[in-house]
């Protein structure tokens, strides 16, 4: 009984260390979805998605990585900036697209602007959810507070300029101006690609001065995704 207690502990405090910073977030985009909230079901099918995502990601990230290292020296600055662009951030949010877009496009719950926004973020975070618990069960719970303040963040702030566009990108189609939605929806993965692409390469480069770099960065992007965030829920519209 004593072991089963303590087993069960241990598994709450692994759980909530790679679970929650993700949950906490769901929680804070849901909230701000004011005109009305989207149904737990397909929230769940989003979450869901992102950990789908996961699959092709990884087999993307796997070809990718020997297929460089063929091109560009992996001791170059060089191959760190093309690894974090070319192959980890199109790869991850191309994927994490591909679900956001399969499990929400013709939803008929898909009725609002910030809509885009909160379906991109809960696909992104199941995305995170999964890759965190990958971390903290394989590197123990000393990396989860730096990723709770900054990789699962950072997640939440790609989805979100995601979102922005994707949600742009519905408005058009129903509008019937089909090429400006297929426009946005680049612009969303491009945008999620660039951001998460930036973020890693500062990430992965050893240099002090890219560690400033990514400190300033991380900071101006939080304050960026927060005002737009607020903008957007404050400005929705129907579409």
């Amino acid at each position: 009984m004593f072991l089963a207690t303590i087993l069960d502990t241990i598994f709450w405090i692994f759980f909530i260390a790679s679970v929650g910073p993700a949950i906490a977030l769901m929680v804070v985009i849901y909230n701000q979805d004011k005109v009305e909230h989207e149904p737990f079901p397909l929230l769940m099918k989003l979450v869901g998605g992102g950990c789908l995502a996961a699959i092709p990601a990884m087999i993307l990230e796997s070809i990718g990585e020997p297929l460089l290292t063929k091109f560009i020296d992996p001791g170059s600055p060089l191959y760190s900036v093309v690894l974090a662009f070319l192959i980890v951030a199109v790869a991850e949010e191309g994927s994490k697209f591909f679900f956001l877009r399969k499990f929400s496009w013709r939803s008929p719950y898909f009725d609002y602007r910030f809509d885009g926004i909160v379906y991109a973020v809960f696909v992104s975070l199941g995305f995170a959810a999964l890759e965190n618990v990958e971390y903290v069960t394989g590197y123990g719970l000393s990396v989860a507070p730096t990723r709770a303040l900054l990789a699962i963040p950072g997640h939440f702030g790609f989805a979100v300029f995601m979102g922005y566009f994707y949600g742009r990108a519905k408005l058009w189609e129903d509008a019937g101006n089909h090429k400006r939605s297929v426009a946005d929806q680049w612009a969303a993965v491009l945008s999620a690609v660039f951001f998460h692409g930036f973020y890693d390469a500062c990430a992965m480069s050893k240099s002090a001065a890219a560690g400033v770099l990514f400190l300033v960065y991380v900071v101006v992007v939080d304050v960026i995704v927060f005002l737009l965030v607020r903008h957007e829920s404050s400005t929705d519209e129907p579409v």
